[in-house]
């Protein structure tokens, strides 16, 4: 009876525990499908992360080969005489090349102007000036970051390449807004030249604002694109066309004719009267001779 007894205990106890592990089992099915969904959720994320990383490097190597191209396009730029200034000195007649290079893709598109004068070799950084377009933001930013520097200085340059970057911009990208940019004091070395900065940013259609009150730091910004002004004086600077190119060339070759023409005549006209001049010379030399064998000879006659 005992031993019966015993054996119908075991039985019981396995018929528990067969249950429990099935219970447990059914328990972690039930979980499962919520672990699925968080485990995919990271996933998800991860990838997102990762998609979101793998496309700001490619911007950021984007800009870095786009900043680094040439100028494709030139254009012949005319720079007036102007009186001459206390600061910046004499301001003659300039020539200059106006150079371009522009890319495009899905995300970004980009706008490079430099200005190369003859006989002027320029610093590095100076009289350039970039243009990035972000298309997934709708922002434009102005580089390089360090500031815009120009030279020669109060020759009008910056305005003009200010409102050359606005007129690329606005064609299609008028709405997008512009990323402040950050005005620094080093970049000007006196009082007058930072007036001269602040107006002519102003001229341009940007806000300048200061952040303290003893101006050593200012923000340079603008709503939207198409508040910057695509204007400049062009009594200044001027773009000159092919065709007024070779007209300019033309004409230029023609008044070097007729300059060594002129030249031609005056160095003859030199050179005889440079003959006419010796012969005058010898003859005041002869002259001069005979005067003193006649005074020796009176002399002479007297004395005898």
């Amino acid at each position: 009876m005992s031993e019966q007894t015993l054996h119908d205990k075991t039985l019981e106890t396995d018929m528990h525990a067969k249950d429990s592990d099935a219970l447990l089992e059914n328990a972690s099915r039930s979980t499962d499908p919520q672990t699925e969904l968080n485990a995919n959720a990271a996933d998800i994320e991860d990838g997102a992360e990762t998609d979101s990383s793998a496309e700001d490097d490619t911007s950021e190597q984007q800009e870095h080969s786009w900043g680094s191209l040439p100028a494709e396009r030139h254009q012949l730029i005319r720079l007036s005489p102007l009186p001459a200034d206390r600061e910046t000195g004499l301001r003659p007649l300039l020539f200059g090349t106006l150079g371009r290079v522009s890319r495009h893709s899905d995300s970004q598109s980009m706008l490079k102007l430099t200005v190369d004068l003859t006989n002027q070799k320029a610093g590095k950084g100076l009289n350039q000036l970039e243009v990035w377009v972000n298309h997934d933001s709708k922002e434009i930013r102005f580089l390089p970051e360090e500031g815009f520097r120009t030279e020669p200085a109060n020759r009008g340059l910056g305005r003009f390449m200010i409102a050359l970057a606005a007129r690329w911009v606005r064609r299609k990208w008028a709405h997008y807004t512009v990323q402040s940019t950050p005005l620094l004091l080093k970049h000007v070395p006196t009082d007058n030249a930072r007036l001269r900065r602040d107006y002519a940013l102003q001229a341009q259609g940007f806000t300048v604002a200061y952040e303290d009150g003893v101006q050593m730091r200012a923000n340079c910004s603008a709503p939207r694109a198409n508040q910057i002004h695509t204007d400049w004086n062009s009594e200044k600077i001027r773009i000159i066309e092919t065709n007024e190119t070779a007209e300019i060339l033309q004409s230029a070759d023609k008044n070097l004719h007729e300059q060594e023409s002129q030249i031609k005549k005056l160095t003859e006209r030199v050179e005889f009267l440079q003959r006419d001049d010796n012969t005058l010379r010898f003859t005041i030399t002869m002259l001069v001779v005979f005067a003193v064998f006649q005074a020796a000879l009176l002399i002479w006659m007297a004395t005898r």
